[in-house]
């Protein structure tokens, strides 16, 4: 295993295709100047001991040099001694709706926009727990593993939008389902799965599945987001609101938040029900919840002792920068054999 123990350094990388470019402009000048005292030809025969092609050479030694400089700022260190450390946590599975139901504003920027942000904001607060992320709409599918990798669990996130999931609807049983095959076949009241939807379902066995899930000691939570009233959903063409979404009458269609299959779903689930606002999504208050849960030992092998390499890349760039400094613009008989320069 290995690491850069300071990667800001990787930016001064930038600077050789700089150099690059300076050294060309400068050769070009250096030629277009040669080139006003004479012919080239009769000037070479001037200057027989000078060079044309030693000062590249010491160009990209210098080049070199500077990039294992570079490296050696950077200072690489390899993991030494691997340790399994122990951890206590609960295991969290987010259901995230992606129908196209939650493309309504009536959160700002959007409902689904809004549950991301919500989402975050919760693996930032995680200790030791696991997270994994669940997207569902007709079809359900799993976008994180559970891990304790928060890092990936933000990048996986960002990736999700409506068109994650191809077949539209709200299969909540499908979320469920996949959930709980999602943490395994280790016992422990540990688990607990969290849907984020609107409820607008189109699917008569979520309660079901999630009286099922609750047998096998994993709580369902549930967080209503949307309005009772109801909204339009807005279409996009090129990021320009085009009007509203309609059925095939011809109609706006509007969507509502389903509260009564939302709560149905947590009492079946043994878990609670909380309906989004427009400052608290509900994941915190739920967190403090699920925090008193019964916590799940479990082992993890990470790297904790790592050593210095620095000192190897910055021996090599004072290796190169030696024989640059050394290496004149001079022609030798050596030089001159192995690259048939002219004397």
């Amino acid at each position: 295993m290995y690491r850069f123990d300071h990667i800001e350094y990787l930016y001064g990388l930038g600077l050789i295709p700089l150099l690059i470019l300076l050294f060309v402009i400068t050769r070009i000048w250096r030629k277009s100047a040669l080139k006003k005292l004479g012919d080239m030809e009769i000037l070479s025969l001037l200057m027989p001991s000078v060079s044309s092609s030693k000062p590249t050479l010491r160009f990209i030694l210098f080049l070199i040099a500077i990039t294992f400089l570079i490296f050696g700022l950077v200072n690489p260190q390899i993991g030494s001694k691997l340790e399994e450390i122990k951890r206590e946590g609960s295991d969290i599975i987010i259901c995230l709706d992606v129908s196209n139901s939650m493309k309504a504003e009536d959160f700002k920027p959007n409902r689904l926009a809004k549950a991301k942000q919500a989402i975050e904001k919760l693996i930032d607060k995680l200790n030791n727990d696991r997270i994994g992320i669940i997207v569902f709409a007709g079809e359900a599918y799993v976008q994180l593993p559970i891990t304790t990798d928060y890092a990936a669990a933000k990048l996986f996130l960002e990736n999700v939008d409506c068109d994650a999931v191809p077949i539209q609807g709200t299969v909540i049983s499908s979320a469920i389902q996949l959930a709980e095959k999602s943490f395994g076949t280790e016992e422990g009241k540990n688990k607990a799965i969290v849907i984020i939807s609107d409820g607008e379902s189109h699917d008569d066995d979520a309660i079901a599945a999630a009286r099922e899930a609750n047998e096998k000691n994993i709580t369902v939570h549930t967080i209503g987001i949307g309005s009772p009233e109801g909204v339009p959903i807005p279409v996009y063409n090129k990021n320009v609101q085009a009007g509203f979404k309609k059925d095939k009458e011809g109609n706006t269609v509007v969507t509502k938040l389903n509260e009564g299959a939302m709560e149905e779903i947590a009492s079946a689930g043994n878990g609670v029900y909380i309906r989004a606002t427009q400052g608290e999504i509900g994941l915190l208050s739920l967190q403090q919840r699920i925090n008193k849960m019964e916590k799940k030992t479990f082992d993890s092998k990470v790297y904790t002792d790592y050593e210095d390499r620095f000192q190897i890349f910055i021996a090599i760039s004072l290796f190169f920068l030696l024989i640059e400094s050394i290496l004149t613009e001079r022609k030798s008989k050596w030089w001159a054999k192995l690259f048939k320069e002219k004397e």
